[in-house]
């Protein structure tokens, strides 16, 4: 075997033979009131006939938002189709007994041809309606779809940040989103229960008027199979929630290899032998639940078929006792044949639809779960509408992010920022400094007993956070690459009756303009590569249309502006024109710049350095480089020591 094929197991047990022992890590984990194994090992007969109503009125629901006339025509047919099944059943009674009574076949065919009449009409009038039904069904089922789409993703924009922090949430969001997915299956099993019902009101109806000693007889067809089809449901479900976990890795694993960003690192690092590994060890786990869960419902299955053919068994004796009997006539046998048959299609239909729409139901639990909460974590702010701010106070802030082996991030912070300053801030990865800047723009809410932030003396918290946002300009390290046009990726949406001329003077400002200039549609050029008519830019292209975005924006509503990293992938030049357009945008803002360029903090009117979650020094540059010590200094020594090995001569 060579080094490349090893698998997890072995690749897992590579610690030195003095390090102790300890349990491996793996992709998993458990959220805090997560009751669907709760939830799955109550599911039972009655719970079913108990939410199967619940669950045909939000599946309606569904549909009537999403179609009003086609759910109402959809349902509408179907009661119709009802109504001519129960004519047809009738008119074979009368058939029957017209064509079975003595005397000349002529006037049999004479006595029976108003009931051939009904029959033939009614028949066809059902397969008419089945089309309809069919028709509206695919019309109604992928705009449930997308409705439910739509409100997913409009709550998933509607919780807090932090929520991406909590595996809770995740799990909760996928959870959520399978359930969206149930929701076109959701509406047909909804109306194949409908459908079967109807049949079997229609059938049973049929069966009292000939014999009431019939009907009671159905659910010894039934009663078997819908027990299997509930126990069933539980098994599938359960499998399904205990093998959450590996199926989140599965998702990961994949993601992480196919993802362009790190293509070439999967190539170059010879990775994809060690991470299949991790992958068919989760999938092989997968594969043992599902099996197992597999048997399981087979065994089942099976002992309700045999209980189902013991219960037709008997449904079939007692019609033949009654004939035998003279207790009902040839042609009403013949009638309830056909009823029988209908009313036990109709039961069996009610059973597997109903447990497959109680068990798509669990699902839309977690969807209209997610919708109302957010995943727990929808926005609830204040009502307040900030002004741009003269003054922001921060007083002994301290943020910690979710794990038990997290350490603070900040610690403790105590800072005050002006309108019209420029503030560098500085400090080495991990020193807390993004953190710092998404709490100060409103992303994050300080925790509770972790200290606060106000803008001019009110807290975050009790501010509306749309209006909030309104007041920020950010370049985040990690900037948006937007498939939209190039003026687009500038104004995003937000622009008056003629967005153009600002765009173009914001590009100008970092620019971005003479990348525009380069591109073969100019500002209408859309940036996507790989789609039809897309272009790609290069890094430095999209950081200064990223830098342009955040001076637009600024231009448009001056309050907070914050840069993380805005020059790490330009050249002088470019570094050059956006510091300068930096500084002389500074009057009537609050301005923040992170950079690990200390030549960069000059412009700055103060300086705070971070170390650890903490402010540790703060000054001009120049009050900071004269310290003979202090971390600034040794930042500074350290960037500015460019000595390196003098080059080996040949042997």
């Amino acid at each position: 075997m060579t080094e490349t094929s090893q698998t997890t197991a072995e690749a897992a047990d590579t610690r030195p033979d003095d390090e102790p022992e300890q349990h491996d890590e793996e992709l998993r984990y458990s959220f805090p009131g997560d009751k669907r194994r709760e939830v799955g090992e109550s599911i039972s007969t009655r719970t079913m006939i108990r939410r199967l109503p619940q669950l045909i009125r939000r599946s309606l629901a569904l549909a009537w938002h999403a179609d009003r006339r086609s759910t109402l025509l959809l349902l509408l047919a179907q009661a119709a189709s009802g109504v001519f099944g129960a004519l047809a059943l009738y008119a074979t009674t009368g058939t029957l007994t017209a064509l079975l009574r003595p005397g000349p076949v002529t006037d049999h065919l004479r006595a029976a041809a108003p009931s051939l009449t009904v029959l033939t009409a009614s028949a066809a009038l059902r397969a008419a309606l089945g089309i309809a039904v069919m028709t509206l069904a695919g019309r109604v089922a992928p705009r449930v779809n997308r409705e439910a789409d739509l409100a997913l993703i409009e709550a998933g924009c509607s919780a807090e940040l932090a929520a991406y922090d909590e595996p809770a949430y995740n799990e909760r969001w996928e959870s959520a989103d399978r359930g969206a997915a149930t929701t076109p299956d959701l509406l047909a099993s909804a109306q194949d229960v409908i459908a079967s019902t109807v049949s079997l009101i229609a059938a049973a109806g049929v069966l009292a008027t000939l014999n009431l000693w019939l009907v009671p007889f159905l659910l010894l067809g039934s009663i078997p199979a819908g027990l299997a089809a509930v126990r069933t449901a539980r098994i599938h479900y359960i499998a399904t929630i205990t093998t959450n976990d590996e199926r989140a890795a599965l998702r990961f694993y994949r993601w992480f290899l196919i993802d362009k960003q790190r293509a070439d690192q999967v190539r170059s690092d010879q990775i994809l032998p060690f991470m299949m590994g991790k992958y068919r060890a989760a999938e092989a786990r997968i594969v043992a639940i599902t099996d197992r869960a597999g048997t399981q419902a087979a065994r089942v299955s099976l002992l309700a078929a045999l209980a189902t053919g013991t219960g037709a068994a008997l449904m079939w004796g007692a019609l033949l006792v009654l004939v035998s009997t003279g207790r009902i006539g040839l042609a009403a046998a013949g009638s309830a044949t056909f009823a029988l048959r209908t009313a036990a299609g109709g039961v069996q239909g009610m059973v597997g639809n109903g447990a497959r729409l109680y068990r798509m139901g669990l699902y839309l639990d977690d969807f209209f779960s997610f919708l109302d909460e957010a995943g727990g974590h929808r926005i609830a702010r204040g009502d307040l509408v900030p002004e741009p701010p003269k003054r922001i106070d921060v007083t002994a802030l301290t943020y910690a992010y979710p794990g038990e082996q997290q350490d603070p991030a900040l610690r403790g912070l105590d800072l005050t920022l002006h309108q019209g300053e420029v503030v560098a801030v500085i400090g080495q990865n991990g020193s807390g400094k993004s953190t710092l800047l998404k709490l100060l723009s409103g992303l994050y809410l300080p925790q509770p007993g972790g200290g606060q932030i106000t803008w001019d003396g009110v807290p975050i918290g009790e501010l509306e956070a749309d209006a909030l946002w309104t007041n920020v300009a950010r370049v985040p390290q990690e900037f948006a690459r937007w498939p939209l046009q190039a003026a687009e990726n500038i104004h995003l949406g937000h622009h008056d009756a003629d967005p153009h001329q600002p765009v173009k003077d914001a590009a100008a400002l970092t620019g971005f303009d003479e990348s525009v200039a380069r591109l073969r549609s100019g500002w209408r050029t859309l940036l996507a590569q790989g789609w039809q008519g897309g272009a790609e830019l290069s890094g430095g292209g999209w950081q200064r249309a990223a830098v342009a975005r955040a001076f637009y924006r600024t231009h448009r509503r001056p309050g907070l502006l914050i840069l993380d990293e805005p020059t790490s992938d330009l050249d002088p030049r470019a570094e050059h024109k956006i510091l300068h357009a930096l500084r002389d945008l500074a009057p009537g803002r609050i301005t923040l710049l992170v950079t690990h360029n200390l030549a960069n903090a000059k412009l700055a009117d103060r300086i705070v350095v971070m170390d650890q979650g903490r402010i540790v020094q703060t000054g001009t540059w120049h009050e900071l480089a004269d310290q003979p010590d202090g971390l600034f200094r040794e930042l500074l020594d350290l960037q500015q020591d460019r000595a390196l090995p003098g080059q080996r001569r040949p042997a």
